[in-house]
């Protein structure tokens, strides 16, 4: 699996990826390619440390929404990327990227889907609005990327307990440490060959005896 990391803030579920990979715990994937829209974006700087190529690509630096979507796909292409990991990216793919990938390109997203998503609905905002509900448990959820924002079929979850002294920050401190284990086992389904979409049902097979 020749994988594609899109991040635009520090990188850390991008470096539980890389430490996956090079533990041997997440096999038959290279990291073939770190995106940003943010030219200082920490991942960036993680990825050159590790030798691994690294492109900036900005809306805003193209002529047109479809130039964008060119050098996007091309830039894919060129690095022979055939899996797509959001790993806190802020921006909205574009649908013609979507197509391209569908059923290869993942995100994680801080909450138990369906609750506490959508646009608008990431980062601290999401844990603001968690605690701002009074819910006992929130948690961490991979899922395959659609045309909208944290609406496709669910890959992996994993739940967090919301503790009554939480404030945002903590309990986005405990989410992240799960994100961080949760990311890396569900590209190791995909890289074994083991997920199996059936319209919005995911269905994981058991590992090869």
């Amino acid at each position: 699996m020749h994988l594609a990391v899109f991040a635009s803030g520090g990188g850390s579920n991008f470096q539980s990826i890389l430490d996956a990979v090079q533990r041997g715990d997440l096999p038959q994937t290279e990291i073939a390619l770190c995106v940003s829209n943010k030219l200082q974006a920490g991942a960036l700087q993680r990825a050159e440390r590790h030798g691994i190529p690294t492109a900036v690509l900005r809306p805003e630096d193209f002529d047109s929404a479809p130039a964008y979507v060119e050098a996007v796909l091309g830039t894919l292409e060129a690095h022979h990327v055939d899996f797509v990991a959001l790993a806190g990216y802020m921006r909205k793919i574009p649908s013609a990227v979507v197509a391209a990938y569908a059923n290869r390109m993942v995100n994680i997203h801080p909450s138990l889907l369906p609750a506490f998503g959508g646009q608008g609905l990431y980062g601290q905002r999401v844990h603001e609005a968690v605690l701002a509900a009074g819910v006992r448990w929130t948690g961490a959820t991979v899922h395959l990327v659609d045309d909208d924002y944290d609406t496709g079929p669910i890959v992996a979850q994993e739940p967090v307990i919301v503790e009554h002294t939480d404030t945002p920050k903590s309990l986005a401190a405990r989410v992240l440490e799960t994100e961080h284990r949760l990311y890396p086992q569900a590209l190791r389904l995909f890289a074994e060959g083991r997920v199996r979409i059936e319209g919005r049902t995911v269905q994981i097979t058991p590992p090869a005896s």
